[in-house]
């Protein structure tokens, strides 16, 4: 994807070189309106603890550079901020010199077309965002406050750690992280992660591959509680930090194969003072050409060589960001293909949390993934990576990372959802090997060729977020998400019986129909109300405090064939025949007998009433109809089900050559009907 397809991110819609030209054109230095030079843009939670100067590189320095011969893993020092992760993630970057165009354009610096505005580009939920920013930044006593490079004239990696925040909402949203995710975003590519305690026996040949294919990694030290966070060990590393790997080689030393891997530090100091560290005496044991080739700089720059095993000892997690899932296992490369879903899980409606929650795991949103052609053993190679999406921007109104994972099905024939009792009784082929509180959820996976359910949840249900799901295949897969369909499927309604077959229970109807009717011989709504909240308060069975006038307004439109905003009694007895058979459904799913039913059970009650949903449909009438604890009493069940009925029967009257226009009218036609 080149430069210039990236989308343009500013409120105005302008794009940087417009912006950058009116400015030239004025005579004056841009100011970012959608991220001002102001305590906002920094914190959200806390006031600012010192006084700040917003400065410009031009007010910091005399000859600032945007980049001083060339970005280098060792322009990145970290600031007051607590995104190490961000830090590890931007040194990988400098070592892919592609990458790191694509994320840090070159069209920019302080003496040529200068006017105070620079731009970055990040990959964003599966598309490319050009952002821009001002260059003022935050300082105390004329220094930078946050990333910064060794080189005080230097700025590429300050401006791009400001870009980042302005993408995510502020510099305090920052704090804390994955450095996966960063490598994502700097790439669009896909993460994978290893315990080291737990890794398989080719770890350093996967580690060596990914560095090879210019994939991005970093590395981790786990923490028992909050105390233990950046706290530094006798050995010289922090845990709960960020590193970032920069190098893997083999050495020859005292005629054996030595495994080194080397770490960088974002805090630009504090090494690892053990074996193979900066000035150890194992260094003397390897030929010299060889350690000048590998020890290029071994100043207190913060990067550091240590034997593998000593590595795995030390830290916990290895997460590599490859450019595309090529196995690293593998020496061969591979085209892989790749489908892309976005979705939401809506409480009420569509989120339905883990297994565990047996009753709303089926609402989920659920995909199909049909893996035909094996790309050896006879299984196909699939990786699949479950994101929530917005989570950073949404910390400020209170909302962190959702814990997420998903389940992995055989699926089973014909079914456009599938219901409570297949996962009842049905196992999993493959799943997440954890619900984890990350942005990002990855895992490959080698399945026989057949037909897959993909089902991602939340871990617990009512929990809201939207998300992607990227599933990159070996071969060529096809994938559809499943419930898509609204279709209605309604029989004629049968004739009425004439007076003379009336049963009993018309005959009592009917004297009570005359006895509301007026001389015309047919009921208004108020009527209506009165005769069905008379009648169906005998009934012991159905709990309600009575139906309202808007859902006898709905039974008039729906049967009113004569358009007179009254029913006579035939069209009653033929809404009565639909009423008993809807009144039967809702007592199916009011399982506990509360004159309530779980607004999740609801696209099970409407396809039993023939009527059938996509999730956005789902999701508004749910949020229309549900109370808060995501239950539908019977008032509103029934007006849902009366307007969805009036709808569908509308449409099914126009002309079935239009049948793909009246889908997409279909649902803007429900969504007016529904208030929502």
């Amino acid at each position: 994807m080149s430069t210039s397809q990236a989308e343009n991110t500013q409120s105005d819609g302008k794009s940087f070189e417009q912006l950058r030209h009116e400015c030239l054109m004025k005579g004056v230095l841009f100011e970012d309106p959608d991220f001002p030079a102001k305590d906002s843009s920094l914190f959200f939670s806390e006031k600012v603890p010192v006084h700040i100067e917003w400065k410009r590189p031009t007010e910091i320095c005399k000859n600032p550079k945007f980049i001083l011969d060339g970005a280098d893993r060792t322009d990145i020092c970290q600031g007051q901020l607590g995104d190490c992760w961000l830090l590890a993630a931007v040194a990988s970057l400098t070592m892919k010199k592609e990458a790191l165009a694509r994320v840090v354009p070159p069209d920019q610096e302080f003496n040529q077309r200068y006017a105070g505005i620079f731009h970055f580009q990040f990959w964003n939920h599966n598309k490319w965002l050009d952002v821009v920013v001002d260059d003022r930044l935050p300082t105390v006593r004329n220094q930078l406050i946050m990333l910064h490079s060794a080189s005080s004239n230097e700025f590429w990696s300050a401006l791009l750690e400001k870009a980042y925040a302005k993408l995510n909402g502020s510099y305090e949203s920052l704090k804390g992280g994955s450095t996966m995710e960063a490598m994502e975003d700097f790439t669009g590519g896909v993460g994978e992660m290893y315990e080291t305690k737990a890794a398989p026996g080719d770890l350093f040949n996967i580690m060596k591959k990914a560095l090879d294919r210019g994939s991005m990694m970093g590395c981790s030290i786990d923490i028992t509680s909050s105390a233990e966070s950046e706290a530094k060990t006798s050995t010289g590393l922090v845990k709960g930090h960020a590193y970032s790997i920069t190098g893997v080689e083999e050495v020859n030393a005292r005629g054996q194969k030595v495994k080194l891997v080397r770490i960088r530090n974002p805090w630009g100091q504090v090494e690892w003072n053990g074996a193979w560290s900066d000035n150890s005496r194992e260094w003397n044991y390897i030929d010299s050409a060889e350690k000048n080739r590998i020890m290029q700089n071994s100043a207190d720059d913060g990067e550091f060589w240590m034997e593998f095993e000593d590595f795995k000892r030390n830290y916990d997690k290895v997460e590599i960001c490859n450019m595309s899932p090529d196995s690293l296992t593998e020496d061969t490369k591979h085209q892989w293909a790749v489908n892309v879903f976005e979705g939401n899980w809506i409480r009420g409606s569509t989120a339905g949390g883990c297994r565990n929650y047996i009753d709303t795991f089926w609402t989920n949103p659920q995909f199909k993934l049909l893996l035909s052609d094996a790309d050896g053993d006879n299984t196909c190679s699939v990786v699949i990576a479950l994101m929530q999406k917005n989570r950073r921007k949404l910390r400020k109104e209170g909302l962190d990372l959702e814990t997420i994972g998903f389940a992995v099905y055989e699926a089973p024939e014909g079914e456009d959802h599938v219901g409570k009792d297949f996962f009842r009784y049905n196992g999993s082929k493959a799943r997440s090997r954890t619900y984890i509180n990350m942005r990002e959820v990855a895992e490959r996976f080698s399945l026989p060729p057949g037909n897959y359910l993909l089902v991602p949840t939340t871990f617990q249900p009512h929990h809201e977020a939207d998300f992607l799901i990227r599933v990159f295949s070996e071969t060529k897969a096809e994938a559809l998400e499943m419930g898509s369909k609204v279709d209605a499927d309604l029989p004629d309604p049968p004739m009425p019986s004439p007076p003379e077959e009336e049963t009993k229970e018309e005959k009592g109807l009917r004297r009570l129909f005359e006895q509301l009717a007026g001389s015309d011989q047919a009921i208004s709504v108020r009527e209506l109300q009165e005769m069905l909240n008379g009648v169906l308060s005998r009934r012991k069975e159905i709990k309600f405090d009575g139906l309202s006038l808007s859902t006898c307004h709905s039974i008039i439109n729906l049967m009113d064939v004569d358009n007179t905003g009254k029913i006579e009694f035939q069209e009653f007895k033929v809404f009565w025949e639909k009423l008993k058979k809807w009144i039967m459904l809702f007592l199916s799913f009011d399982t506990d007998r509360s004159g309530k039913m779980s607004s999740y059970e609801l696209r099970g009650a409407l396809k039993a009433a023939g009527m059938q949903l996509n999730n956005p449909l789902l999701q508004l009438v749910g949020l229309r109809f549900a109370d808060e604890n995501y239950e539908i009493d019977f008032d509103d069940y029934l007006t849902c089900i009366v307007r969805l009925e009036n709808m569908f029967r509308v449409f099914q009257a126009l002309d079935k050559f239009n049948r793909g226009r009246v889908q997409m009218n279909i649902m803007q036609f429900l969504m007016l009907s529904m208030n929502v």
